[in-house]
């Protein structure tokens, strides 16, 4: 298991830590369907939806182990891309 703002930085869907931080703290960021905060714990096969400015992002955690993601192993995998406007936020 991994945090979720360390999972984010090292996974590359966002470049800072400190930007996973904010983010899950707005409640742009839900981990199985459920939002949480930047230390929550992600394991292999959980599902995170992600809300960037332009678009929502699904995926499926592949890796969890940190030395992994600092290899560049396939850290998760694509489940759903929408893009919204900004009004139209799902959350």
């Amino acid at each position: 298991m991994i945090r979720l703002d360390k999972y984010l930085k090292l996974s590359r869907l966002v470049k800072r830590r400190t930007i996973a931080q904010n983010m899950a703290n707005i409640g742009a960021v839900r981990l199985n369907q459920r939002t949480v905060k930047p230390s929550a714990n992600v394991s292999n096969g959980d599902m995170l939806e992600i809300a960037y400015p332009r678009r929502v992002l699904a995926v499926l955690v592949l890796e969890d182990q940190e030395v992994l993601l600092r290899r560049n192993v396939s850290a998760y995998e694509v489940i759903s891309e929408k893009r919204v406007n900004e009004d139209e936020r799902p959350w």
